[in-house]
């Protein structure tokens, strides 16, 4: 099971990143003057976001899938949509789930995954209603657009002390990595609170917990919590991006954040401030996604905050 979220984590910033990491740190990191909106918001104004995206390259398409949200006492996040587009930027969605269909209050990051035998996973992030406990579900089908919430199945329960959400999931080497997010549940006040665990497995339905790969720093700008969104392996090294907040008061505007390993059960924080943030509200620029590109490059998602508070999905081809 996920490790309890420590209230001491490690101030140290690694010193050593090798230079294959270091350039594709210079390569990937958001610059969201040469981004474009992929997918607005449900409506203008605070607590209104489209984002939370995981993006799959295939078949000469990508797949996307994000959240969209109301406010709080207003739905919260209340559907994910998967959608395709032929250049990357214009997007037709192909299905849509409500939570009601997953029994949730609501939905948040969902991880969409392509198995190595062609069939597609989608992983969503549910909230147990009336409660601050979140858990993960997966659908499979073999296709996008036949996802089908009556045949969900629990992949990461969390328990009584523990919810767990916002799955980051690489098939590698043979194996399944993932990266989740852990909060606290003891005390309703501190549930904000979040670390990433990391786990594998063999068939990435049934997953093995490694303990925590990534923790805040005391007194830093991701103090309050640490959320790994995006993994990129270079030979045995691991680049992560992943979603820091110094306080409670800065939750749903965090900012991107960098870390990097020799394992991926270890990550460090690299650098003494965030690596990309958004010039307005609170500064969210949170939730990074990688896609590389059949004929070269990459392409980056993410959920940015707009100068009236609602949050967009963008996206920049690098």
């Amino acid at each position: 099971m996920p490790t309890d979220v420590p209230t001491d984590v490690p101030t140290d910033v690694p010193t050593d990143v090798p230079t294959d990491v270091s350039s594709d740190i210079d390569a990937l990191l958001p610059a969201p003057d040469r981004s474009v909106v992929a997918i607005e918001p449900p409506r203008t104004g605070e607590g209104y976001w489209a984002g939370a995206p995981s993006a799959v390259a295939a078949d000469g398409q990508i797949y996307l899938a994000y959240r969209l949200r109301r406010p709080v006492g207003a739905g919260r996040g209340y559907a994910i949509v998967v959608a395709r587009s032929a250049d990357g930027e214009r997007f037709q969605p192909v299905t849509t789930i409500a939570r009601e269909q997953m029994a949730a209050e609501s939905l948040e990051r969902p991880a969409l995954v392509r198995t190595p035998e062609g069939r597609w996973r989608l992983y969503l992030s549910c909230a147990t209603p009336g409660t601050k406990h979140w858990r993960v579900e997966v659908l499979e089908a073999a296709d996008p657009a036949g996802f089908d919430p009556r045949t969900r199945t629990t992949v990461l329960p969390g328990d009584p002390k523990t919810g767990v959400k916002d799955p980051v999931i690489v098939h590698r080497g043979g194996r399944w990595h993932l990266w989740a997010s852990v909060h606290p549940l003891a005390d309703p006040d501190e549930a904000d609170r979040m670390v990433t665990d990391y786990a594998t497995s063999e068939d990435g339905l049934e997953w093995a917990w490694h303990g925590t790969a990534l923790s805040g720093r005391p007194g830093s700008w991701d103090a309050r919590g640490t959320r790994v969104s995006a993994v990129r392996f270079a030979g045995e090294q691991v680049l992560a991006f992943y979603d820091g907040r110094a306080s409670a008061a800065e939750n749903y505007e965090e900012r991107t954040g960098l870390a990097w390993g020799r394992d991926p059960a270890a990550l460090s924080p690299m650098g003494a401030a965030p690596a990309a943030t958004s010039a307005h509200g609170g500064g969210g620029l949170r939730y990074v996604d990688l896609v590389d590109l059949p004929g070269g490059g990459t392409r980056l998602y993410y959920e940015y905050t707009r100068p009236d508070g609602a949050h967009e999905l963008r996206t920049e081809l690098h």
